[in-house]
């Protein structure tokens, strides 16, 4: 089974994740800049000017034996658990996908590995 890992982390780190993931056995993925959101509490504006700090998504397709790993990753990197508001990451399982074709093989070959 393949899984959507999500991450919205601080855009000074995107470029450690990806270089981590990359190493751990993630194939690609894709960055969404300058994205915004809000956790528990509304951002802080001055004069109707938000300060909500800007984000990158990140998006990439694994098999499901790597997410866990991956996640975990991008935790450590974002300092998630060190750092309220630093960042979350999620998976979500993949029932179908097209445009995979040069990953795929590299995608099941890991999950082969994992069997």
């Amino acid at each position: 089974m393949l899984k959507l890992v999500i991450a919205f982390v601080p855009v000074e780190k995107t470029d450690a994740i990806l270089e981590a993931v990359r190493k751990i056995g993630a194939t690609g993925a894709t960055v969404f800049h300058q994205v915004r959101g809000e956790g528990l509490k509304a951002s802080k504006t001055f004069l109707g000017v938000g300060f909500t700090p800007v984000r990158d998504a990140i998006a990439l397709v694994t098999a499901e034996s790597k997410a866990r790993e991956i996640l975990e990753c991008i935790q450590d990197i974002g300092d998630f658990d060190d750092k309220p508001g630093s960042g979350i990451a999620i998976q979500i399982a993949v029932e179908d996908a097209v445009g995979l074709k040069t990953q795929l093989p590299f995608i099941l070959r890991s999950m082969e590995e994992d069997t």
